[in-house]
């Protein structure tokens, strides 16, 4: 960004700020108690018994690198409140605690604020207007650091997805600048800060060896599979070595790994988490449900041979489907690698220099939220995020970024159900979605309107839920014995309007045609 730029990003970002610190004294999950039990782990234990306490149910199940971030924090914790850092304080909760939890997460979102600031100079400028607010790099700073989603899940409902976005943003930004390296090694060591990421990895793959590990393409695009850099590969190798060995080595030497490897994948947990996410499953559980209520009725089904393990029971479990098919881990695996398939190959043979790589990124991500094994509400953030960048540079990508947002962002309306914080996450998501409609309809006014009609009425409907979700059905009797009716609607609701964004995105990445100069590009 051009120096005057510096000025404007440096309100949006001391505002936003500002908005986390007012959110301080709000509701935290139980996402708070787990940062805490970590902290007092990696701070009283030695790193041999880091993934195998277990006095807390929420044990450790980060990768090393996570858990060395939480050993940095513990050693500043112990001057706000060393009560904290007791292991068998569970649920311990202070003033002191809170301060500096919340302030933690708030000071680690300088690494996401740069990564932004980064990003926005990747964006092509050829749509430069006189007024800032209509300047893409605009839009695009308030569209990343104003997130809806990022805001309730980080600095409400509590996390540290800040920082974490903040390394992925940064290697992307890496990647576009052509400095293959850095955003390779920034990769590397996001994997082991948090190893949901490895959804994306594919994308990353791809695009490295075809951008950076080839070094030249012929005439008409295709590889020119002479320019094969065996030195390139050889770096590309020592980076994700080097990584591994940092975070994985001593507990390999300790003879650890397996442990480390269970807690980081726990396929006891079930196909859905507690809350289901928005995704193909949602919708599998629900037509189950509604097969079974139905075979109940037309005496199809026996009712003592029901599973007793309940899918909308609210609890993270394994569970079996009634008629349809039960889902197993390699059911869901096969599914993913499937659904990735055919952006993978697109980033192959349609190669598009950055943006074809964002495109594949967006549909790893999303495929993987969509058939995933044991998948939270919560990732749907790894699609939109990444999205938002495509969103300021065209306009068929910026229909596909509000539908994606907009159900995206309504579908973790569930994790704050707590009066206080319903204003809130209304008058949130309210400034968030206008200014996303109208900064993009203003930024490509001179194209195609950016959803039709069909997808506005889908979108509107949502109003409607969520009067029904949070007024009208806490007053009906159905609270007491159906509870689970509001997850239930909010889930399979928002579910199709993010399948609906998965399979638009798709078809506009299928069905494009690329230029020669794309190509060499």
């Amino acid at each position: 960004m051009a120096a005057g730029g510096r000025s404007w990003f440096r309100a949006l970002a001391l505002g936003v700020s500002f908005l986390k610190c007012l959110l301080i004294p709000a509701y935290y999950s139980t996402d708070f108690e787990v940062h805490r039990n970590w902290l007092a782990i990696t701070h009283n234990l030695p790193l041999s018994q880091w993934y195998y306490e277990a006095t807390s149910e929420w044990t450790l199940d980060y990768p090393p690198f996570f858990a060395w971030f939480e050993y940095a924090l513990s050693h500043i914790a112990k001057y706000f409140d060393s009560k904290m850092l007791v292991i068998e304080n569970l649920n311990y909760t202070s003033h002191a605690t809170i301060i500096f939890q919340r302030s933690s997460v708030i000071f680690t979102d300088i690494l996401f604020i740069y990564a932004v600031r980064e990003c926005c100079r990747c964006v092509n400028g050829k749509r430069a207007a006189k007024d800032v607010l209509e300047k893409p790099t605009f839009i695009l700073a308030v569209l990343l650091l104003w997130n809806f989603g990022l805001l309730i899940v980080d600095h409400i409902h509590f996390q540290y997805n800040g920082f974490l976005f903040g390394l992925m943003l940064l290697s992307v930004a890496r990647l576009c600048q052509k400095r293959y390296l850095e955003g390779a090694l920034l990769f590397a060591v996001l994997l082991h800060f948090k190893h949901i990421y490895i959804y994306v990895a594919p994308a990353y793959g791809i695009y490295l060896l075809r951008s950076y590990c080839f070094t030249a393409n012929n005439a008409d695009g295709s590889l020119k599979w002479r320019s094969f850099s065996l030195l390139h590969v050889t770096l590309l190798g020592l980076i994700v070595c080097l990584v591994s060995a940092l975070s994985l080595g001593p507990f390999i030497v300790l003879g650890q790994l397996p442990q480390v490897i269970s807690r980081l994948f726990p396929f006891k947990r079930g196909l859905c988490h507690a809350y289901w996410a928005p995704n193909f499953w949602a919708l599998y559980n629900a037509m189950d449900k509604a097969l079974t209520i139905f075979g109940l009725k037309c005496d199809f089904l026996d009712p003592t041979k029901i599973p007793k393990a309940s899918m909308t029971g609210g609890l993270v479990q394994e569970f079996q489907h009634t008629v349809l098919p039960s889902v197993t881990p390699l059911a869901t695996l096969i599914c993913t690698f499937m659904s990735i398939l055919p952006s993978v190959f697109c980033l192959w043979f349609k190669p598009q220099g950055p943006r074809g790589f964002l495109q594949c990124l967006v549909l790893c991500a999303l495929s993987s939220f969509m058939f995933g094994w044991h998948v939270h509400e919560k990732a749907i953030l790894l699609a939109i995020l990444p999205l938002s960048l495509l969103s300021v540079q065209r306009a068929k990508d910026a229909g596909i970024y509000l539908i994606l947002t907009t159900t995206g962002h309504f579908s973790l309306f569930p994790l704050l159900f707590t009066p206080a914080e319903l204003p809130i996450k209304i008058l949130l998501m309210l400034l968030f979605t206008v200014y996303s409609f109208s900064s993009l309809k203003s930024l490509f006014r001179r194209e195609r309107p950016l959803l039709n009609w069909l997808e506005t009425i889908y979108l509107v409907q949502l109003v409607p839920l969520e009067i029904f979700c949070e007024i009208i059905f806490p007053l009906t009797p159905w609270k007491q014995h159906f509870p689970f009716v509001p997850l239930l609607l909010t889930s399979v609701y928002c579910a199709l309007g993010v399948t609906y964004a998965w399979l638009k995105l798709y078809i506009s990445v299928l069905t494009e045609r690329i230029s020669v100069r794309q190509k060499a590009e």
